[in-house]
């Protein structure tokens, strides 16, 4: 091997043993030498496929190996903008926020609150939680606003049993962004706090941000959504404790780079705002389905700051089919898309520097990206179908430029981001969003935008299944890949002396054949009844029960998952015949022990409990609702684990997929972390209380 063939593989230790350490901990330096040697790589990959690697023998194949080129550097290409743009220092907020609670709190100054809460036909129990916890809130200088847009009386009644206002506006113009503004002229306190009608907070919410609007430049401060349901992908391929939603990428990696660059993205829920800034912008933006994304543009052009606290403060539902996570998906793409047409979108805004307008037009491009990525999914296709091959690789090339690049971003990815996001296994489950969200991005440069659409919450959803609209596309391609698959092989058992072309469709090919395969199973929602989400929780108990003779009989158990509605236990102890459940002690529950709660007599199935439905019983359920949701430090930030490992995780659920009932579980932790082997988030790939 000559000293030009092994250099890019020497390089590839620095990002090997950047890998090991945590990105957070190493100085700025060592970041940005990883951004140079990754935009090194790729500037190098790219030459060589401009001068060296196009087909160029027909006009076919030349128009074929065009179009891959531009989708490869279109991907590679944006994919280095958000390096560029973590060039910056950057923080989480969290120092920052910590300091400013400390001036806050020792300056007196109190501003009043109005807490937003818009609804439009969530089922009451989603709402009732959310309004609870509003109403739990620490801070006293708060008003509680419901704002109805579906005019439910129960609604009302509902905001009054809680000590929270009510209005329901005669006309629902503007969606949300329409409801808000309503609600704003309502109350009068400086600040404004929103949260969507299935957001809990936890109860030192303002306490944590308020602070940093102590200084009169801050017009926002964002906190990070988290879900206390897993998203459809991770419970469709039960990889609860393997995968990461998309969510955490965004909050733990892009928000923070970007608020570097004071162009924190609103989020529309979760947030607190000062009424002044609002009124210097007219209110929250009207014209834009992406209200949040919108009105936060505008705030920084006007010249607010913006403030980042990644802090995970508040929980909310996830979509709960892949039906509706592919249209939430299409809604937020469209929004993106929509905001670089309007008056206050990235383009035409005035008063955003240059740095501001890149980050916010990032956000854009990720949405772009779907266009290509189609492409590289169709491109194999050529080979057998077709006869092309749309690339020419030489060994030479695959070990001097491909084979570095692509691991030196596998070596990357997970470390820059902060362990929030696989780089490969990401994606693979993403390919059932490839058609539907390729076609938003293409009717919205034609003009069409999607209309509003809450994402609904909380429904049965009887025998599951797939839904036809996302089946299609992924069959007809898998059957248009088998086609080309057989093809292939069959030019190499006819052809045996030519095989570097169908070589490299056999590879590609088949990767492209087990993304589908893995997509195809990530669409298919398991049945489901009761919508509850459970949480993966470990801590000792004990377990009361009364036997024949109404004697009691205590044992110690563990618990590994609760939610309102039971408790799930590791390892149940038999239950005798005749004996009953009569209640459950947890321990280990902080600095404000958990009553007894009572139980159901008979469980339904082994290692599963239910709470006692009868009005005695309430209060030590709301108890827990309250425990369960709103407590400091509950929500964990978990890395990724190893992709090697997830992969491998991966591949036993498409051979061998969960039979029957099981619970899908995010995972929430004690004070200090719980430790266990049944704790949810663990590495072993097994979900704690998995079937019960």
């Amino acid at each position: 091997m000559t000293a030009q063939q092994a250099l890019p593989w020497l390089l590839l230790l620095w990002p090997l043993w950047l890998s090991r350490r945590r990105e957070a901990d190493c100085p700025l330096w060592m970041r940005r030498s990883l951004l140079l040697l990754l935009t090194l790589l790729s500037l190098r990959y790219l030459h060589w496929r401009v001068t060296a690697s196009l087909n160029l023998t027909t006009p076919l194949a030349s128009g074929l190996s065009v179009v891959l080129l531009l989708a490869e550097g279109w991907l590679l290409l944006s994919g280095l903008l958000p390096l560029l743009l973590a060039w910056r220092r950057f923080s989480d907020g969290r120092p920052e926020a910590d300091a400013a609670e400390a001036r806050w709190r020792s300056s007196g100054w109190r501003p009043r609150v109005d807490v937003l809460i818009p609804t439009c036909g969530e089922p009451l129990p989603v709402l009732e939680r959310c309004l609870r916890a509003c109403s739990q809130l620490s801070y006293g200088e708060r008003e509680l606003w419901v704002l109805d847009d579906a005019g439910r009386p129960e609604v009302a009644a509902l905001a009054a049993q809680h000590g929270c206002r009510y209005h329901h506006r005669p006309e629902r113009r503007h969606a949300k962004a329409g409801n808000l503004n309503a609600g704003l002229q309502l109350g009068r306190g400086e600040l404004v706090a929103v949260f969507d009608a299935d957001f809990v907070p936890q109860r030192h919410f303002l306490e944590r941000t308020v602070g940093q609007l102590l200084d009169p430049r801050v017009g926002l401060v964002q906190t990070p959504q988290h879900f206390f349901n897993a998203d459809p992908v991770m419970r469709n391929l039960a990889l609860e404790a393997w995968l990461l939603p998309d969510e955490e990428s965004f909050y733990r990696w892009i928000e923070p780079v970007r608020s570097g660059w004071r162009a924190v993205v609103c989020a529309g829920t979760s947030f607190v705002v000062r009424r002044a800034a609002l009124e210097s912008i007219g209110g929250f933006v009207n014209e834009a389905i992406s209200e949040d994304l919108v009105t936060g543009m505008a705030l920084a052009a006007r010249g607010w700051q913006l403030r980042y606290l990644g802090e995970k403060l508040s929980a909310g539902l996830a979509a709960e089919t892949m039906l509706d996570f592919v249209r939430q998906r299409q809604r937020w793409a469209s929004g993106t898309l929509q905001a670089l047409r309007l008056r206050q979108g990235p383009l035409r805004l005035r008063g955003l520097s240059w740095g501001q307008r890149l980050a916010y037009l990032e956000g854009a491009l990720h949405w772009f990206n779907t266009v290509p990525r189609l492409l590289l999914l169709l491109m194999p296709l050529c080979i057998g179908l077709l006869g092309i091959t749309p690339v020419r690789l030489t060994q030479a090339a695959v070990l001097e430029l491909v084979l570095p690049l692509w691991i030196a971003l596998l070596l990357s990815v997970g470390w820059l981001n902060r362990g929030s996001r696989h780089a490969l296994l990401a994606d693979l489950p993403g390919w059932a969003l490839a058609v539907p969200l390729a076609a938003t991005v293409v009717a919205s440069l034609w003009g069409r935008v999607q209309p509003f659409r809450i994402t609904p919450k909380h429904r049965l959803q009887g025998h599951g299944g797939i839904a036809p609209v996302l089946a299609l596309p992924l069959v007809v391609l898998l059957g248009l890949n088998g086609l080309n698959l057989a093809m292939i092989l069959r030019h190499l058992a006819t052809e045996p002396g030519n095989n570097a072309a169908a070589g490299l469709g056999l590879l590609w090919g088949s990767l492209t054949l087990l993304g589908l395969l893995v997509a195809l199973r990530a669409c298919q929602d398991p049945p489901a009844g009761d919508p509850t989400p459970w949480l993966g929780l470990a801590t000792a108990a004990t377990l009361t029960l009364r036997d024949g003779h109404n004697q009691p009989h205590t044992w110690p158990v563990q618990v590994c998952a609760l939610s309102e509605v039971g408790a799930a236990l590791q390892d149940p102890p038999p239950l005798p015949d005749g004996w009953r459940l009569e209640r459950l002690q947890l321990l280990g529950s902080g600095a404000s022990p958990l009553p007894a709660l009572p139980l159901e007599p008979q469980a339904p199935s082994p290692g599963r409990l239910l709470w006692a439905r009868d009005g005695a019983a309430r209060s030590a359920r709301l108890k827990l609702v309250d425990w369960l949701y709103g407590r400091p430090g509950a929500w964990p930030e978990r890395p990724a684990p190893p992709e090697w490992r997830a992969l491998l995780a991966l591949m036993a659920r498409l051979l061998k997929p969960p039979r029957g009932p099981r619970l899908s579980l995010v995972p929430q932790q004690l004070e200090p972390p719980a430790q266990g082997r049944c704790a949810a988030g663990n590495r072993s790939g097994k979900s704690p209380a998995s079937a019960s």
